[in-house]
């Protein structure tokens, strides 16, 4: 049976543009894995890596006016935000070229011989190694940032691992492009085209998993599909490493101080965090606990009134339109749920955004009600008013892990008066950010970020935006009383590389 055509769809109208590649059969995933695992030899010198990883973003913002007009059209998300995730993805790829170029992600950790230590301690010299071929599954809402050379890619890469992407269907002519750019790259630095590997098709996806040269994986996507995807690769006959980003509510906390002192400004913020990107973020504010009474009522009025004025816009693709829409609807139906904005199909091919509001009691026991916390991708919110403390704290005990949690504080609270500490401490495990008088869309790529939380918001604890997101394509090796002749360079008394390392327990830079 010939393989399936894939198409670059336009989300505008539904149509199909060209075709643009065929979905890959399991001969062609195992050729583009093994073609991956014969290059990491040319990715072992960290000085070529580190500047391929340049070349690559050199290349990519060269190509921007291309790489933006392709990725527009398979995703509509307009040239300005596309320009700017263009230019976030090459500077990851800069900041990982800087980080393997500083070696402290190495975490080399010697310690000489001590004998009088109980138990005794022999020569012991530790470091980490690249995983190896590692598998890549794009996100939709991402084209650029979370897809051929985003974040899972780059962060492999700078730890010595090559790469194999599955194609997201929202967006397969812009990957082809992306990846022809990244292999060129490659091609400048003597190292194999097949460092990156490209594949298209549901059923390639699952190949890959399964392949038993992969060795660890990372996905952005739905909790169902990355749940399926984590469950093969545990169901291995070698498990691996599974690094999933799924789905998250986020969940937003008003005090009451803070709506009664700048309702005004906290409607307009969260009418503007929700609606970004068409509600495609997957740190979107989905559920937003908002005080009974005068300063909640001005919140919420504030909230309409900046939503109101949001233009109707495209999401995705018409799947994802089909499935808010009809999830808007069942929320809606719901008894003594409202609709002061009501949310849904705009026009033909658009969505309208809006937010749905319920009394908090109905959230804090199991029920027909748990719908609500759910994530709903695209511009919704859900906002639960509550009538105290005791309500709120109810309904965050229900809330499952997230990849944020905010809270709105007064001025005196953010100053530690009242009960600000307290509600940073409820909030704390349930997410792997915790924003104060903020909105969780925006993830700056920075060495102290976490991005990820408890499941279902992930299934690991690592991140998988800022630098540390390198450690997920590592393992530690340690070596006892090795001869300095036979030890990697990394790991010698001398320290050929200058690396940052912790010598017979004390930090040396």
């Amino acid at each position: 049976m010939a393989a399936a055509p894939v198409w670059s769809v336009d989300p505008r109208t539904g149509k199909q543009r060209e075709q643009v590649a065929v979905e890959a059969t399991a001969q062609e995933v195992d050729a583009a894995v093994r073609a991956a695992h014969d290059a990491r030899g040319a990715l072992a010198d960290r000085t070529v890596r580190a500047a391929f990883l340049r070349t690559a973003a050199d290349k990519l913002q060269a190509a921007k006016d291309q790489l933006v007009e392709a990725a527009d059209a398979e995703t509509a998300l307009g040239p300005v935000r596309l320009t700017g995730e263009l230019a976030r993805t090459c500077y990851q790829l800069r900041s990982f070229a800087d980080i393997v170029d500083e070696g402290a992600f190495l975490d080399v950790v010697i310690n000489h011989p001590d004998d009088t230590a109980t138990p005794p301690i022999p020569d012991l010299r530790r470091y980490k190694v690249p995983l190896g071929v590692v598998a890549v599954y794009s996100a939709s809402n991402f084209p650029f940032a979370f897809s051929v050379a985003g974040g899972d890619t780059a962060s492999a890469l700078g730890a010595g691992c090559p790469v194999v992407v599955k194609a997201h269907p929202d967006h397969p002519a812009l990957s082809e492009l992306v990846a022809a750019v990244l292999r060129r790259a490659a091609a400048e630095h003597g190292i194999p085209e097949g460092v990156i590997g490209l594949v298209h098709g549901f059923e390639a996806g699952i190949e890959l998993i399964k392949h038993p040269l992969v060795t660890a994986a990372g996905f952005t996507g739905s909790i169902r599909g990355g749940r399926a995807l984590f469950d093969a690769a545990a169901a291995r006959p070698v498990p691996i490493p599974f690094h999933g980003e799924l789905g998250s509510l986020n969940p937003v906390v008003i005090t009451e101080a803070a709506a009664a002192e700048r309702a005004e400004a906290i409607g307009t913020g969260l009418a503007g965090s929700m609606t970004l990107g068409v509600g495609q973020f997957c740190v979107k504010p989905g559920l937003v606990l908002v005080p009974s009474g005068a300063a909640g009522d001005g919140l919420v009025k504030s909230l309409t009134d900046a939503v109101s004025d949001t233009d109707a816009g495209v999401l995705l693709d018409h799947r994802m339109r089909d499935n808010f829409v009809a999830g808007v609807a069942e929320r809606a139906e719901l008894p003594e749920v409202e609709t002061p904005v009501t949310p849904g199909a705009g026009g033909e091919h658009t969505v309208s955004a809006g937010f749905l509001t319920v009394a908090a009691e109905k959230l804090a026991s199991e029920g027909a009600y748990d719908l609500l916390l759910e994530e709903c991708f695209g511009p919704v919110t859900v906002v639960a008013r509550y009538d105290d403390d005791a309500q709120a704290r109810a309904v965050l005990s229900r809330l499952p892990g997230n990849l944020t949690a905010t809270v709105h504080l007064s001025a005196e609270e953010a100053a530690g008066q009242g009960r600000g500490a307290e509600i940073l401490a409820e909030l704390t495990p349930l997410a792997g950010r915790v924003l104060v008088n903020g909105w969780p869309t925006g993830v700056a790529v920075a060495p102290a970020q976490h991005h990820g939380g408890p499941y279902p918001a992930t299934t690991s604890t690592s991140t998988s935006v800022g630098g540390t997101a390198i450690e997920r394509w590592m393992r530690p090796v340690a070596y006892q009383s090795a001869p300095e002749a036979l030890l990697p360079p990394e790991l010698r008394d001398d320290n050929p590389l200058g690396l940052p390392r912790r010598f017979n327990g004390r930090l040396e830079r």
